[in-house]
């Protein structure tokens, strides 16, 4: 705030005490239909996981209408798709 106007972010700053909870809280009731089931999430790795390869296009596809419902985005360079299996590094 400043004597003439009041300023607010547009994004979240991650170096913020509380960013990282904030935005976990975030995805916690954005994803709520889908969290445990086909998506899990923490902080900002989201990993969709299939049972059967049919649906593993099906299910990314949902993830992606709930994020642009919500007008959050992803970084295209940090995503990975079509991974068989794996241990996920946090």
């Amino acid at each position: 705030m400043t004597e003439t106007s009041c300023y607010c972010y547009t994004v979240m700053s991650f170096g913020l005490k509380n960013a990282g909870a904030t935005y976990q809280r975030l995805m916690d009731r954005v994803l709520a239909p889908m969290l445990g089931r086909n998506v899990h999430a923490y902080i900002d790795d989201m990993v969709v996981i299939s049972q059967e390869i049919g649906q593993h296009v099906a299910d990314p596809e949902k993830l992606f209408a709930t994020i642009a419902k919500y007008h959050l985005k992803f970084n295209s360079e940090k995503c990975v798709f079509g991974v068989e299996a794996g241990t996920l590094k946090l």
